[in-house]
């Protein structure tokens, strides 16, 4: 992380808030959305992404799947497989989550990425079928970073993946789910910053 981490604000004690209940709801351990938010904040500094981004990505990361608590579907912790009606049914969860971020009040970039972060590099992804670079990278880099941090954490319906299964999964969807220039820098990154749950705000923005 960087050296000039700020103080947490209010807000953020909110949203830390927030992505706890994430965590508890979808059937993650404690942590999980912390994780995510300390990898997105890796690899937006390794793309040299401003300081105000880097917050903006690091607030998505910690309530990018608020739309899936605020649909409240059993489905989510099921020990199964989802139905193809279940699955429609998810894919509301980015734009409901869209809405959520407004209603808290966070700024209409932190917006679009939860609204984006399902959306695939080859324009098969949801809710707009964005292709490439259509996708703001800041998206791009937490779909790649919140698919590898939830294969590697043990769901209600399979056991953590080791990270390098994770890691070879990346590879193997590169240029079809995922930007590969992300997926190259997430391989990149030191194992502690990656295997780590503590998320922190690298700036903060008014």
């Amino acid at each position: 992380m960087s050296n000039y981490i700020a103080e947490s604000t209010e807000h953020d004690e909110k949203l830390l808030q927030i992505s706890a209940q994430m965590d508890q709801f979808e059937g993650y351990e404690d942590g999980h959305g912390r994780r995510i938010a300390a990898i997105v904040d890796a690899l937006g500094a390794a793309f040299n992404l401003a300081s105000r981004d880097r917050y903006f990505l690091q607030q998505a990361a910690l309530v990018h799947d608020i739309g899936e608590m605020s649909m409240n579907r059993e489905y989510v912790r099921a020990t199964r497989l989802l139905t193809a009606t279940e699955r429609i049914d998810l894919e509301r969860h980015p734009v409901i989550g869209e809405q959520e971020t407004a209603k808290l009040g966070l700024p209409r970039g932190v917006q679009l990425i939860v609204r984006w972060h399902h959306e695939w590099w080859n324009g098969c992804g949801y809710p707009d079928g964005l292709e490439s670079e259509q996708t703001p990278l800041a998206a791009r880099i937490l779909r790649v970073a919140d698919v590898f941090a939830s294969l590697t954490a043990s769901r209600p319906f399979r056991a953590a993946w080791h990270d390098e299964v994770a890691k070879k999964y990346l590879v193997e969807w590169a240029g079809i789910e995922f930007d590969p220039m992300v997926v190259k820098t997430l391989l990149a990154l030191p194992q502690s910053v990656t295997a780590r749950s503590e998320p922190m705000f690298s700036t903060q923005s008014n």
